[in-house]
């Protein structure tokens, strides 16, 4: 029988990562120096997450997904992704700004790469005063524009910056231009691939010294120039009801504030949950058992469990993601 999945954060070096992801419960890493991201629900090849609770202790994601198919994932997933788990959760601390960069599509992805593309979301679990975070143009951009401001190192000038602050919400569909900038916590979820095209690095170099590699002529097909805005995700403010924050082709996601105990009735959908604690403290019941979970921390209900029982200490927020079937 399968139950709720926890598994061990794969904590990941970055040239601008910081200290802070320790704070976060079973996140701590330990002499790890810079750690940028922890990956803690991820299937990517090199990097397949273990679980950590229960009898399945000790076997990665994938192997789960060959084995038990369906169950865990969902007959529909299955059949769309086959053992490939569809999506990769990261906790991110950016302790200096990210580059500037880019995701491909799925088209552009498989024709390239060989692999799926990459649309993501971001949850802004801590930031800094002053912290920003760049999504989209702050107003109409062609590819001959976009490239003189490129060759100039002038694209900055025309990014939109957003100002956040914990609790903020975005969208980063693949071709749109984004970055992180210094002083953010966030939680990602994103489609399951690493696949990014740098634009601009601010002239950093690497561990050895050299200039980190750019991907100009890769990016500017990539871009998404007709939909060129990006906004803030603003949810409505709802006590124990499920708001929906993202409803694409890749996943759904939402938002689940509870103050009192609720049934968690999971049989109308047919995939895998990703629950993750936003805020606070809760206790997740099930059969004769139960697992708890604090802020940071994600679990993946497996698509045969129909039901469970939320029982929150005070008040919980919580990020519920899944596949569209």
């Amino acid at each position: 029988m399968l139950y709720p999945l926890k598994f061990k954060p794969i904590h990941k070096t970055t040239l601008w990562g910081g200290s802070k992801l320790s704070r976060y419960h079973r996140h701590d890493a330990g002499k790890l120096k810079q750690v940028g991201e922890t990956w803690d629900v991820s299937g990517v090849e090199g990097s397949e997450s273990e679980v950590e609770n229960g009898f399945l202790a000790g076997n990665t994601l994938n192997e789960l997904v060959e084995v038990y198919m369906g169950d865990l994932v969902g007959d529909a997933v299955y059949g769309r992704f086959g053992n490939q788990f569809p999506l990769l959760v990261k906790l991110i601390d950016s302790a200096q700004q990210l580059s500037i960069q880019v995701h491909p599509n799925n088209e552009i992805a498989a024709e390239r790469h060989n692999m799926s593309g990459k649309s993501e979301m971001w949850y802004v679990l801590d930031a800094e005063p002053n912290a920003f975070l760049i999504a989209g143009f702050c107003c109409p951009v062609d590819k001959t524009t976009y490239l003189k401001l490129v060759a100039e190192n002038r694209l900055e000038d025309v990014l939109q910056k957003h100002p956040v602050s914990k609790g903020d919400l975005f969208y980063i569909p693949a071709g749109c231009v984004h970055s992180i900038g210094a002083g953010c916590v966030l939680l990602e979820v994103q489609q399951t691939s690493d696949l990014t095209y740098r634009i601009y690095d601010y002239n950093r170099v690497d561990a050895e010294g050299n200039l980190r590699e750019l991907h100009t002529d890769l990016a500017v097909d990539a871009i998404d120039f007709e939909n060129w805005r990006n906004s803030k995700i603003v949810p409505a403010a709802l006590h124990n009801e499920v708001v929906k924050v993202v409803d694409s082709e890749h996943f759904i996601s939402n938002i689940i504030t509870l103050d009192k105990p609720q049934e968690y009735d999971l049989s109308t959908i047919d995939s895998f949950v990703l629950l993750t604690v936003l805020e606070g403290h809760l206790r997740c019941k099930y059969d004769d058992d139960y697992i708890t979970l604090v802020d940071g921390e994600t679990v993946l209900i497996p698509a045969s469990m129909n039901s469970l029982v939320l029982i929150p200490t005070g008040k919980v927020k919580l990020l519920e993601v899944y596949i569209q079937s």
